[in-house]
């Protein structure tokens, strides 16, 4: 079963979505989906996955400069 995360982001815009998404699209691989919703006031990042955890997403994000904070 998929576990969706989902995260508030400082991504502004496609130029740091472009910048993550082979890091993301490693990340997943085939198990899992993501996507950005930049309308949102929180850059909302949606995470559909098996085995990755809350924490190995906010530390790739974060070792690439954005802030990234998991909402509940």
């Amino acid at each position: 079963m998929k576990t969706v995360l989902v995260f508030k982001t400082s991504v502004l815009d496609q130029k740091g979505v472009k910048r993550l998404k082979p890091k993301l699209n490693q990340l997943v691989n085939k198990n899992g989906e993501w996507n950005f919703d930049l309308e949102d006031c929180d850059n909302i990042l949606r995470v559909e996955t098996k085995n990755i955890g809350a924490l190995t997403i906010s530390s790739l994000l974060q070792k690439n400069g954005f802030v990234c904070e998991e909402l509940h």
